[in-house]
């Protein structure tokens, strides 16, 4: 008698054939025109007072309810970004609306553009860019836009490495 079992993945939670969701990135204020005019006042003076910018001690509390509202209304009806080993997604912060979807496959570059008032947040703009040199998708306001951005490159690699094997797998058979 024998007893068939389904052969776990080699990655835990992970298929070659369905999509897995790897990181989500909820953008900062500084994706918003007045998150970035924000972060531009709150490092306009540049001279230190016991180490400490005087436009940090100046402006950010009595700004606080501004920037507040604006980090409450992205949560309520901003966007996310969700990187998959398929593609990498542009959501509705609430609901299942999805904006774009980009193959990881059509990804040749992914670009950091910081933008005045964004160094403030530490955030950045990502640009992914395709083989022709034209933009697919901007992710705004990511924070810590660098590590995200290797994140992307990283399923990349392995989404195109995947593809590879399985067309080499096919071919045999």
């Amino acid at each position: 008698m024998s007893v068939l079992t389904k052969r776990p993945s080699a990655i835990s939670g992970v298929s070659a054939s369905s999509e897995a969701l790897i990181q989500t990135i909820y953008p900062s204020i500084a994706a918003t025109g007045i998150g970035k005019l924000l972060g531009m006042l709150y490092d306009c003076l540049p001279i230190r007072i016991g180490g400490i910018k005087l436009s940090h001690l100046l402006f950010p509390l009595p700004t606080a309810p501004l920037a507040a509202g604006v980090f409450f209304l992205q949560k309520v009806a901003g966007k996310v970004y969700q990187l998959t080993n398929r593609s990498v997604k542009i959501k509705s912060a609430l609901g299942p609306k999805l904006f774009q979807k980009i193959p990881l496959a059509d990804i040749a570059e992914v670009v950091v553009d910081q933008h005045a008032g964004q160094a403030f947040y530490p955030a950045a703009d990502i640009r992914l860019v395709g083989k022709k040199g034209e933009t697919l998708g901007v992710l705004a306001g990511v924070p810590r836009a660098d590590v995200f951005r290797q994140s992307i490159l990283e399923a990349r690699d392995a989404r195109v490495q995947v593809e590879a094997s399985l067309a080499t797998i096919a071919a045999r058979g």
